[in-house]
């Protein structure tokens, strides 16, 4: 008969499978009985601003999948900040996750807050929607192309002004991001919030404007302002008629406001499954689809692999451009 210590020795592979098999299954049993409780969504916006409108139109048929109602809590404040602090400090359970967008991660972009970078401390679970930018002007500027804003532009050094929502915001760092491949010069007056620049783009106290179809569709087809080039590889389905950055000469200007969902650190991959597959269920319904056309938003559903890959290259493309411009936080 052999030493027990020999047996126990020929033991130690069965015992490690039998752990395995054991983890797997008890993983399983948890995806299984997941979510027992209601789950909370941190939007870092404000109660019936566009993010948040948009989480509570995704919301119900997610909850409808899972079985659990989805709870938003709106954290508003520093750009999005404090509600991507709060969401990093969360339980990595499964119950709270965090509705991010493009500000976030700018904040990244010019911070780098350890503990709530998107994609890597916040892992990301989908994107639901995302709207290209389209430069616009007010009707009195003598322009009808991108070529011809270009070309009076370079006739005309800082004449011009764009009017952006601030130091750090998307529509900065397009304006910046357009004179650096444009060669001109385009005077920026900042607004304390991206959309308060509107009024004085229709009344023609700014001449360039940025912003996305579902703020300024309704002003481009009654004429208070016109388009001269939206900023994507592809025609916008509810204004085709909006020629490219690309057809006008400004190639690969690709920017869009986008937004989506990310986890606490931490989190499974079979929780991250779970809540894609919801969102993927409510992205693919008729309602919530009706919704996003009607305010010419494009439908995300990117997997987890594929929204991590789109926010690092947003971080890499955004990053250099604040550095070329020169670009300081503020």
């Amino acid at each position: 008969m052999k030493p027990l210590f020999h047996m126990t020795k020929q033991l130690q592979p069965l015992a490690s499978i039998l752990m395995v098999l054991l983890s797997v299954t008890v993983l399983q049993s948890h995806a299984q009985n997941y979510p027992k409780k209601p789950i909370v969504i941190i939007v870092p916006a404000t109660a019936g601003s566009a993010p948040d409108v948009r989480m509570r139109q995704v919301a119900p048929k997610m909850g409808e999948f899972l079985g659990q109602p989805l709870i938003i809590e709106n954290r508003p404040g520093a750009n999005g900040a404090i509600g991507a602090r709060e969401a990093s400090k969360a339980a990595p359970d499964g119950y709270t996750f965090l509705h991010a967008n493009i500000s976030n991660l700018l904040n990244d972009v010019f911070t780098a807050e350890k503990g709530t970078r998107l994609g890597e401390d916040l892992p990301a679970i989908g994107d639901i929607e995302s709207g290209p930018l389209i430069l616009v002007v007010n009707p009195n500027v003598p322009v009808k192309t991108l070529k011809e804003l270009i070309d009076l532009a370079k006739s005309k050094p800082n004449a011009l002004t764009y009017g952006s929502g601030g130091a750090g915001g998307l529509i900065q760092l397009m304006g910046e991001r357009v004179k650096l491949a444009a060669d001109i010069q385009i005077l920026e007056v900042p607004y304390k919030s991206p959309g308060a620049e509107t009024p004085d783009l229709i009344a023609g106290h700014l001449d360039v404007g940025f912003g996305v179809w579902a703020v300024l569709g309704p002003l481009i087809k009654s004429g208070k302002i016109r388009a001269l080039a939206v900023a994507s590889s592809a025609h916008l389905p509810m204004a085709p008629e909006i020629a490219t950055m690309t057809e006008s000469g400004l190639p690969g200007m690709d920017t869009t406001a986008w937004n989506g969902l990310f986890a606490p650190a931490g989190t499974s991959k079979e929780i991250v499954q779970t809540i894609y597959k919801a969102l993927v269920f409510s992205l693919s319904s008729t309602e919530v689809h009706e919704l996003f056309a009607t305010t010419g938003s494009l439908t995300g559903g990117k997997n987890p692999e594929q929204f991590t890959e789109f926010v690092k290259s947003e971080r890499i493309k955004w990053s250099n451009v604040v550095k070329l411009a020169n670009i300081k936080p503020q």
